[in-house]
């Protein structure tokens, strides 16, 4: 029985959720700033495809991080309205039932930035280098944590471009001096759940061996 839906589907998927972000923008421009990176997302992946061998599982997983981002960027990651929807379908307000004060959404992207991409780069480490699995997750987690720092600087450098109210509308720091630390670290605790999933699977593991 199939669980993981094909490399096909998959793709379907990614495809279909950025050209419905793309149905009326709201804010074309500031979209597609953000979208160019969902862009050279799908180039890479393809090259990736090509080149080297990703399980459904790791492909599944880019791609809802790519989906998700899509959506982040179409509402400009601080205007999700993921409140709205949540009391539509639920008639539960998030933001009240967790006390958060701010649009958490971005917050979510980062964290699926480490949760999503940590297996695949691990992956790809044990196949291209012969490295262990302990090797392999720890380049993973150090992957995440310095190309977060990359991004923070990426978003900086386009933010000094812009006029003050669009680099807010861009960076979507909604006043928090403090956003892009966090975001950083966001990104880090969704790499190291895996880590903490491998040394899980691999304790069970030396217990049978031992028994």
């Amino acid at each position: 029985m199939r669980l993981l839906p094909s490399y096909r589907a998959t793709t379907v998927f990614m495809l279909l959720v950025f050209l419905a972000s793309w149905i009326k923008p709201l804010w074309p421009v500031e979209q597609a700033l953000h979208s160019s990176l969902t862009v050279l997302g799908f180039a890479a992946l393809w090259w990736y495809r090509r080149r080297y061998v990703l399980s459904e599982r790791d492909y599944l997983l880019i791609a809802v991080f790519i989906a998700t981002h899509c959506i982040a960027a179409r509402w400009l990651y601080s205007n999700v309205p993921y409140d709205h929807w949540a009391q539509s379908a639920l008639g539960v307000s998030l933001n009240q039932l967790l006390g958060w004060q701010r649009n958490n959404f971005d917050r979510l992207v980062h964290f699926l930035y480490g949760f999503c991409l940590t297996p695949p780069i691990a992956a790809h480490v044990v196949q291209r280098y012969r490295q262990s699995g302990r090797f392999a997750f720890g380049v993973a987690i150090t992957a995440i944590m310095v190309t977060s720092l990359w991004y923070e600087w990426f978003e900086w450098l386009i933010a000094v471009t812009l006029s003050p109210t669009q680099a807010e509308a861009y960076n979507g720091q909604q006043g928090d001096m403090w956003d892009a630390h966090k975001d950083m670290l966001t990104a880090t605790l969704g790499s190291l759940l895996w880590w903490l999933h491998y040394r899980r699977q691999r304790g069970t593991a030396e217990a049978a061996c031992t028994t």
